[in-house]
């Protein structure tokens, strides 16, 4: 456990008996030591007797003081404690003593790039399935969004213990699959100089001029004969099959680039493929979960909480989306994983209801999977927001934000905000090299950090054993006691699928540490407390460097910006 884990276990242990003769020593569940606001407040707050006192019957400072008597007992606490004093109406502050500050630095240091590791109570393997776009185009910056928290999530939810595998998911069946065919076939036409009219509902971008130039210098006028003048069904196939192969090789690459790698790529024409449609769709109806209406057959979702059943296979005989998307979750159960994260973008929003009432049926067991949607992105740039769609080809494309930005600055600003609220992207900001710019902020304090060390003639100084150094700086205090909260700010990013709180906790710590070295000279201080203050620096470098790697971001010894 970390330095705060073991106190806040030792109080709790240590107060249980007597919140348990109250009755509420269920308090004691969320317990969480805050910093207090105020300097001279203690290092350490918690409201737990102004909880408590209407179970106990008493004042809250008078419960205060019965409490903190009894921690005062405890000399494992004490061990721990300066002082533990009441404040203002009933909070208990807690001092802590130097003596633990610098045994919490060393223990955390020691630990290297493991401190904050392993956090999680119980550790599952989890199928987590983002951005999954249709492979008709280029990866624009909402699907940008999707990716960067995605694997941010992963890379958080891997370090606290879990076993992740990521998936993509390729939506390479249906209509909007005939469409995209259509439109390659018709962009390939017209470079030949054949005058076929483009589809009305057609992917208007100009990628599909440059699918289209790949395939022509594939297979040259091969095709011409099926595309003009009648296009033949043959071509379309042939155009959306070959067409959705060159998307996903450049998907790839691009997300590789935005250094994410899936570990499987599940097509949805294989569920047609291998009759996982037909066999899902045969399970349920021996469970008793369909009904035929008018020829049609009906899941009925309104059981598990959908607003109304849902059609499955058309009275034509055709599945629905909506079946071939059970057949996969009922593959993705078959696979044996203890969860299943799903994220999704804003638009799937209504589609939620019925697939969790459709997992139900197949699982029984609806807290397996998790929904996770994720919010649009708005690009701004010299203060105008640029307008996004695929299908009419108005869009800022993934690889165009890498150019613009860097990968750094766009994994940053991706995952800076929570994944449920609207993100605006401001270009502006996300290029300039002072504080305003938040990844530059954390990465000039990690560089910052490397260039102390550098300067160090470490050979000089008396090499810091733990023990003599006990008198600890209030700048040295408030840096350890960031430093300390960093295994918990992981723990809580990972159950709350929040990778923001790694980005607010790094510039946090940026700011911390940039005042303890204004206020605490490293080097020119005398030998045992400049060995002390670069082994905090040490730890912070170690600290900002995993902060960084957690949401997919670089932490350079030097900025070149």
């Amino acid at each position: 456990m970390d330095f705060l884990s073991n106190l806040t276990k030792s109080v709790i242990e240590t107060i249980r008996p007597m919140l348990a003769a109250w009755g509420c020593d269920h308090l004691l569940n969320n317990l969480v030591f805050e910093r207090p606001a105020a300097k001279g407040h203690g290092d350490l707050a918690t409201n737990i007797a102004m909880l408590a006192t209407k179970f106990a019957g008493q004042p809250p400072r008078k419960v205060a003081q019965l409490l903190i008597d009894e921690l005062e007992t405890n000399d494992e606490v004490m061990d721990l404690c300066e002082t533990i004093e009441i404040a203002g109406p009933g909070f208990i502050n807690i001092f802590l003593n130097g003596k633990a500050l610098v045994a919490a630095a060393e223990s955390a240091l020691a630990q290297g790039l493991d401190f904050g590791s392993n956090s999680a109570e119980e550790q599952k393997s989890i199928l987590l399935e983002f951005v999954s776009a249709n492979p008709t185009g280029p990866l624009h910056v909402g699907h940008a969004r999707y990716a960067a928290y995605g694997d941010s999530l992963r890379r958080i939810l891997c370090f606290a213990g879990h076993q992740v595998e990521t998936e993509f998911y390729i939506n390479d069946y249906g209509s909007q699959m005939d469409t995209f065919g259509r439109s390659l076939a018709a962009r390939y036409a017209q470079l030949l100089d054949r005058p076929v009219e483009f589809p009305e509902d057609g992917y208007q971008g100009g990628y599909t001029t440059h699918i289209a130039e790949l395939i022509k210098e594939e297979i040259g006028e091969s095709q011409l004969a099926d595309v003009d003048p009648e296009l033949k069904g043959s071509a379309i196939d042939f155009f959306k099959t070959r067409g959705c192969e060159l998307v996903l090789a450049e998907t790839n690459s691009t997300l590789e680039r935005f250094r994410i790698k899936f570990n499987n790529w599940y097509s949805e024409s294989s569920l047609f493929e291998s009759n996982a449609v037909h066999d899902a769709v045969a399970d349920l109806a021996k469970a008793g979960e369909l009904e035929v209406r008018d020829g049609a057959k009906w899941l009925l979702t309104s059981r598990y909480g959908d607003d109304k059943d849902r059609v499955l296979i058309r009275n034509t005989g055709e599945p629905t989306y909506f079946a071939s998307d059970i057949a996969y979750h009922q593959q993705k159960l078959a696979r044996g994983y203890d969860h299943l994260i799903n994220i999704w973008g804003a638009d799937h929003h209504g589609y939620v209801p019925r697939v969790k009432a459709a997992f139900t049926a197949l699982s029984h067991d609806p807290e397996k999977l998790e929904i996770i949607i994720g919010q649009l992105v708005n690009v701004v740039e010299m203060g105008e927001t640029k307008q996004m769609s695929k299908r009419a080809g108005t869009m800022v494309t993934l690889e165009e934000l890498l150019e613009s930005i860097g990968i750094d600055a766009a994994r940053f600003f991706l995952v800076d905000r929570s994944s449920d609220s609207t993100l605006d992207l401001d270009l502006e900001k996300a290029k300039l090299k002072s504080e305003e710019n938040p990844v530059y902020y954390v990465q000039y304090a990690h560089a910052r950090i490397c260039s102390i060390l550098k300067r160090a003639d470490e050979d000089r100084v008396e090499k810091y054993s733990g023990a003599p150094y006990t008198k600890v700086e209030d700048q040295e205090r408030e840096l350890i006691l960031k430093l300390s909260e960093f295994p918990r700010i992981v723990l809580n990013a990972a159950n709350a699928r929040a990778p923001q709180r790694m980005t607010v906790y790094a510039r946090e710590l940026a700011g911390t540490f940039h005042v303890f070295y204004h206020n605490c000279p490293v080097i020119k201080a005398e030998p045992l407390t400049s060995a002390f203050r670069l082994d905090l620096c040490r730890l912070t470098r170690n600290v900002i460097a995993r902060c960084l790697d957690l949401v997919g971001v670089e932490s350079p010894e030097r900025l070149d910006w």
